[in-house]
């Protein structure tokens, strides 16, 4: 996955799930809503990143005729 071992998917899930629920229904002021939004870009970007890792490491192994391992990438 990604190299920060402490990134735990579901969590930051939860917490953008959470910063854009306040966007859409707090008031918040001018200041409070950009700091919830860089927030918010900077997770999107991690699960992003972890999200293409995963893509990655699902390409997965197929036994070859031979027995030989072959990598079959997962949009094939």
């Amino acid at each position: 996955m990604t190299k920060d071992k402490s990134f735990v998917f579901e969590e930051a899930m939860k917490q953008l799930e959470s910063i854009v629920s306040r966007l859409e229904k707090d008031s918040a002021s001018l200041e409070k809503s950009m700091q919830l939004f860089e927030e918010g870009v900077k997770l999107t970007e991690s699960l992003r990143k972890h999200l293409d890792t995963a893509e990655q490491r699902i390409s997965t192994l197929v036994k070859g005729v031979e027995g030989e391992l072959k990598i079959k990438k997962s949009d094939e």
